[in-house]
Order: C-alpha cells, then structure tokens, then sequence
C-alpha cells in the first residue's frame, strides 16, 4: 500500500501493536491511513489507529523491519481460518508449483493460533521454525507484491511440512501419495485418524453405517451425534436444508459446524445423528480436506480425536496411544500443534449467529469491554469449560476445553491457563471461580497462592457475560435458564429471575424447587426426576397413573426413590428449568435414560410441533419470592397424553407455556422494579424453540431483550461473567 502511494518509511511488528513511519505528502499518507482499515486483509483485525507527527528521517523506500520486542504486550493473535480461495485454486492447479500440497497458505489464510508459541508472530516463534524455506518460498516472503510476504507458514513440497499414512501401531505405509490412499480406505469402511489444524480427527464414511456404528462402540459415544464435512454447499444440499443466512456461516472464514435441518430421506447413515433433525455439517478448511473429499465423498464423519470427554489429541506419539483403538489407519504430519482448538459449533436462531461452542476460527479474538479493568483469570466452570483472562479493556476467552470431569482435561485447563498467560504476558492479579466447592476448576482457583480470590454464583455470572457482550450496566431483569448451578443456599438453582448489575444480584424469582432423587443419577436418569415432579403434582397417588417413569420401574425402586425424596436423602432441591424439560420429556415417553448432557430436552425440542397458540395452566406464590407452580403444568401434561394428545403437539404447548409463563413474570417485575430490559443467558436457550419464542413475547410486551451473540449461552461463556462481576466487585471496594 505504501509503494502504490509512493511512500518511504517503516513498518514493525510490536508487542503492543504494529508501528508505521511512513513519509511523503500529507493527502497522500492521509489516504494510505483510511485503506489501512478499509482495504485490511480478511485476516486483519484494527482495533485502532493513532497517528503522531515525526522527524522525516529521509527513508529510501518502504522496509518491514525486524519485530520488537517492547514492555506490555497488547498485539491481537490470529484465529486459525480455513484456506482462501486463492489458495485453494493453486492447489487444484496442475500448472501450480503447490499443486495437492497440502499445506498451502498465504498471509490471508491457514493456522496462527494453534502453530504461536510466543509473539510478536514470527516465524521462530511458530511450530513452522522447523522448516527452513526454500529459495523460491524465501522469494516469496520477501517480495511485497506477492500474495505471501511475511506469510510466516508459507512453506511448498520442497520445504515444508509432509504427510504420512501409518497403520494403527505407528508403522509407516509405503505410498507415493497417501491422500488418495486414505480416500481408499474411508470408501472401504475404515476409520481413519487425520491430523488436522486444531487436532485429530476420526473420520469415516458418513453414507457407512457399519463404519459409523464401529466408531461409535470403539468411541464409547452411544448417540451424540457425529460432526460431518462436505467438499462444497452442492454436496450438503443433497443432504440437508442451508438458508441463506446460514450459508454465511458455513462459508465464512472461520468454517465452524453449522447445525442444518435434515432433508427426508437422505443418504447420510441414520447413525450419524439418531433422533435430531439436525446434522452438523461444516465445509473444509485445510487444503488436506479438500484433497481428501475431493475423491467423491457425499460427506465424512469427522468427529474430534478422543475417547468420550477426553481432550482431542494434537501430539503424534499421544495419538497412536490414545487414538489406536479406535481409528484403523493414521493420516499424519510433521507440523507441530502448540494447542488444541476443537471445531466452533453455530447454530442460526432468532436473526443472528448462536455459539454452541466457541473454539477453532473464533479463539482467541477477545470479547472489547467497556472500561479498562485488572488483569483477572477466571476458571470457568465444570461443563464446556472455558477460562478467561482480562487485559485492559479486551477480555480473551480461550478454545473449547471440555468437562472437567478427568485428569486429562484438568491438564489441558492447566495448560491453556499457562499459554494464554504467556503469550498475551498477562499475570492475574484476581482470580475468579464458581460457588460450588467440587468443580476442578473452584479447586484450582482455591490453591493458588499470593492472589486474591472471588468465587462469583453460577447465574449471576451467566447474566453478566451477556450484559457485557452489550456493554451494559445494570440492573436488568435476569432470565438465567440452564440445567445446573450451585446456589448459596445450597440448592442447585437453574430455573432463575434475578435484578442484576454487575457487581451483584438479587434473586427475585424462580421455579419451584422439587427433589433430585439420586442427585447426578437424575440428570442421567431423567425417570427419576418425572417421579420427582409427578409426586409433587399428585401425591403419593402419583403411582396409579399409567405413565411410562410409573409402569416402567420396578414398584420396589419406586418405593425407595419416594422414600429417599421423603426423607431428604441424596436428593438435593433444585429449581432447573433443564430438570422440568427431563422430567416432562420423560413423563411424554421421549426418553427414561440419557446418553450425553441435556439429550432429552433437546429430543423434546425436536419432537414438538413448530407452534401453537395453547398452553397449560400456570401459576406462582408471590411475596418475598416469587415461586413458579410446576405441579399446575404437570398435572396438565398428563391429562393431555391420556386424552390422546401427540407427543409433538404436548411438546409444543409445554414450550409456549414456558414462553409465556416467563414474559408474564418478567412484567410482574417490570411494575415492581421499574426495569425494562430483560437478559437472558443459560444452557436452555441454546432451544430455538424457546429462545425465538420468549424474545418475540417480550418483545410484544415492550421490553429490551438482550441475548447471546459473541459467546455461548451455555457454560461456556461463563468465565466472561465470571471476570466481569470479580471486576466489577473489586471497583465497589
């Protein structure tokens, strides 16, 4: 840019930015200051430009001189995006010098976050440090006008990384091209683990169902559904429905998994995601994906590299050890992965772009805050951990972690906390957690020495890392809607109406709390909370109903599961709407037992109808506490099934009710406390159905409804609110 305005000067890579000495007449630089933003590079990211007057130092030309290094580090990392289409023409091109070169890259595509081990990005300070370029690659980077100057993976055939197919134990297959060699053996219905650019994947035949249930019983994943890849949005229509706004997500750079409503019949296996109507489709984003897909693939199973809840592998060695039981064949590289960033996964609802999981293309540009505030660590919490690390006035959230439910992810948390420490040279000077003393990540938070520590409630941080994305202050009124939290009175809350600013809440309203016969057992079993909402709707009579969680469990289980709710034993109080959907899924016959988190509110979802203007009967005690009745909901629930009710229509109206249940509370506390603006946040509102529905009802009512768009409603924009109410507690003291 500066050779097409015919200006001299410098330009440097900085710890706390870019630096630019640029020389010549004033509406020349001028110009060149406003194409910096708006002719950036797609990879480019400004957050700011300031200009000062200089001493004309009589500069011959324009240079890039070497990075520097300088006291506080405030420069923005790169996401890992998928290849640009310029690349991904000279990878198909015959003519082309990387023609199948699988690691082709330019300065507008390719890995950063995941290949950094320290900054300013420079070469050495990549996994890339390993490959000296050749002289063609080297003229390449050094020349200005070419598509790869100072490209720091630029790398060819002749330099750079190389691919290997191995069988499962480690030994090296002889082949001159092992890409079309594992295309092979995908169409012969075997697994194959694939180095990727976050970390392994195990891929299959999607059309396979032998393949796809192989993997499932060596995965031990019973029926999550499986991730699936298409060479191009031609492929996926055959399978799958795409909206407009959705093939914006599916095509943009970051290439997340897309959730995208099934066409009927399909030939993708009926194993790959059993009981949803939705596949989770993503396009390629590594040129050794195309080159794969390209062998007339319909669609790949390509599922994170690990056994059940573990972290992906990205080591090599760590693959064939963990991974060797699983997959059949390995399809490796030789370019290191510095940290694990699992596939994004966005869900198109309401007008906008919800994160299910926020990692891989969007880690780690930071949410921009308000004000400037301490340097805090927030731990996150159990489930879809992600931690949170604070600096000036950007808080970086990091890639999908997983549930600390293991050593190997609680080691993963440790190291993730470690690198962004160092790479973004922040040292916390608070550290925030959750309230519940067991979560591995309170624990961690707990032994750490010589720092101050504030342990933040579950809900309130969920409404605040909402406020934050929309910079607001409170109060608000609070919609915290989700399966599980730690309340400090030692129920577990999820079904939550608070007031809430940032530095506190006050709880104002929620459901009805109800036993959690067998504590966890009654989110694996959600039997067991129907048996817990039946017999608060019906008494002990609860047991003559003719109902599935009744017929279906032995009298005698029965007997102790009343007693223990009687008695108070392992059954904990809890007010979750998560809890409510699991028990009215299984009172409906949808399903009794679970095989991952929230599967049976999710079928519920799927099986309700699209809409409906009825709903059952509500009620709440008022006072001090605004208490929401379950028992009027499930008394009407029960009556509809044996009057012969569909399952999707009581679906359905069990969402409206919801729905409009809680806009009503929501203006209840409009004329008690004055506010109108509502947030809300949780697990529960990753339901379309509920989601859509409660803004369009609040909306109606006149109400400023704020939700998520830049993180995940679920656990894993939690530390973002976590680090927002540790902030904001310190400034009131």
């Amino acid at each position: 840019m500066a050779e097409y305005y015919g200006l001299n000067g410098e330009v440097a890579n900085t710890s706390s930015g870019v630096t630019i000495h640029v020389e010549g007449p004033s509406d020349r630089i001028a110009a060149f200051e406003s194409d910096l933003s708006a002719k950036s590079p797609p990879l480019a990211y400004i957050v700011d430009i300031s200009g000062q007057p200089e001493t004309v130092k009589n500069f011959p030309n324009f240079s890039i001189v070497k990075s520097k290094d300088e006291s506080e580090i405030s420069t923005l990392i790169s996401a890992d995006v998928s290849i640009c289409e310029d690349c991904l023409r000279e990878l198909l091109d015959p003519n082309d010098r990387r023609y199948h070169y699988p690691f082709i890259n330019c300065t507008n595509c390719g890995p950063r976050y995941t290949i950094i081990d320290d900054i300013p990005y420079d070469r050495p300070k990549t996994s890339m440090r390993h490959f000296k370029m050749c002289p063609a690659c080297q003229a390449e980077y050094d020349d200005p006008s070419n598509r790869r100057f100072h490209a720091q993976p630029n790398a060819c055939a002749a330099c750079g990384p190389r691919v290997r197919l191995c069988d499962n134990q480690g030994n090296e297959i002889a082949v001159d091209d092992p890409i079309p060699k594992t295309a092979n053996l995908l169409k012969q219905g075997y697994i194959v683990a694939i180095k990727g650019l976050g970390g392994y994947h195990l891929a299959t035949d999607a059309e396979n169902t032998d393949a796809v249930l192989r993997l499932r019983v060596r995965k031990l994943r019973e029926e999550k559904p499986f991730a699936i890849m298409s060479y191009d949005p031609d492929h996926i229509r055959r399978y799958a429905e795409i909206a407009p706004d959705e093939m914006r997500l599916l095509t943009s750079i970051q290439r997340p998994i897309v959730l995208l409503r099934k066409k009927v019949p399909n030939s993708i296996s009926d194993e790959v995601a059993p009981h949803n109507n939705y596949f989770g489709v993503m396009l390629p984003y590594t040129p050794l994906h195309y080159l794969l897909l390209k062998n007339g693939f319909i669609a790949l199973v390509m599922t994170s590299g690990n056994l059940r809840e573990e972290p992906i592998a990205i080591d090599n060695a760590d693959a064939f050890k963990r991974l060797a039981d699983i997959a059949d064949f390995f399809l490796i590289h030789n370019r290191e992965i510095y940290l694990r960033s699992d596939d994004s996964i966005v869900r198109h609802i309401a007008g906008t772009k919800r994160f299910i999981r926020r990692s891989r293309g969007f880690v780690p540009i930071p949410v921009f805050l308000k004000n400037k505030m301490l340097p805090i660590l927030a731990c996150g919490a159990e489930l879809k951990n992600t931690i949170c690390i604070t600096k000036n006035d950007t808080a970086f959230l990091s890639q999908h972690i997983g549930d600390l439910e293991n050593l190997a992810t609680y080691d993963f948390f440790q190291l993730t906390i470690h690198h962004l420490k160092r790479i973004l040279e922040i040292t916390p000077e608070i550290i925030a957690c959750d309230m519940h003393p067991d979560y591995l990540s309170t624990q961690y938070a707990q032994e750490q020495s010589n720092i101050q520590k504030i342990q933040v409630q579950h809900h309130h941080a969920h409404i605040v890392s909402c406020m934050t994305e929309h910079k607001l202050d409170g109060p608000v009124i609070g919609l915290s809607l989700d399966g599980t939290g730690y309340g400090p009175d030692h129920t577990v809350w999820g079904g939550e109406v608070l007031v809430a600013e940032q530095h506190a809440f006050e709880r104002v309203g929620h459901i009805a709390c109800v036993p959690m016969p067998g504590s966890t057992a009654a989110i694996k079993e959600p039997w067991r909370m129907a048996v817990s909402y039946l017999r608060d709707a019906y008494g002990s009579e609860f047991r003559n109903l003719n109902l599935k969680p009744v017929s279906e469990i032995a009298d005698e289980k029965l007997t102790i599961i009343s007693a223990m709710m009687t008695k108070g034993v392992n059954s904990p109080l809890t007010s979750s709407l998560g809890r409510l959907f699991d028990g009215v899924a299984a009172i409906i016959g949808i399903r009794q037992r679970v095989n991952f988190e929230g599967q049976a509110a999710m079928e519920l979802e799927m099986l309700s109808a699209d809409s409906t203007s009825e709903i059952y009967d509500y009620e709440w005690i008022s006072g001090d506490m605004l208490k929401i009745l379950p028992a009027p909901i499930i008394r009407g629930v029960v009556d509809d099934l044996q009057n012969g009710m569909t399952v999707a229509e009581i679906g359905a109206k069990f969402h409206e009710t919801v729905i409009q249940l809680f806009a009503d509370v929501c203006g209840v506390m409009r004329k008690e406390r004055h506010l109108k603006r509502v947030v809300l946040s949780g697990g529960c509102f990753q339901n379309a159905f509920l989601l859509t529905g409660l803004i369009q009802a609040l909306e109606k009512k006149n109400f400023e409804v704020f939700t998520h768009q830049q993180v995940p409603a679920n656990d894993g924009g939690l530390a973002l609110g976590q680090a927002m109410v540790a902030a904001a507690q310190i400034r009131r003291d």
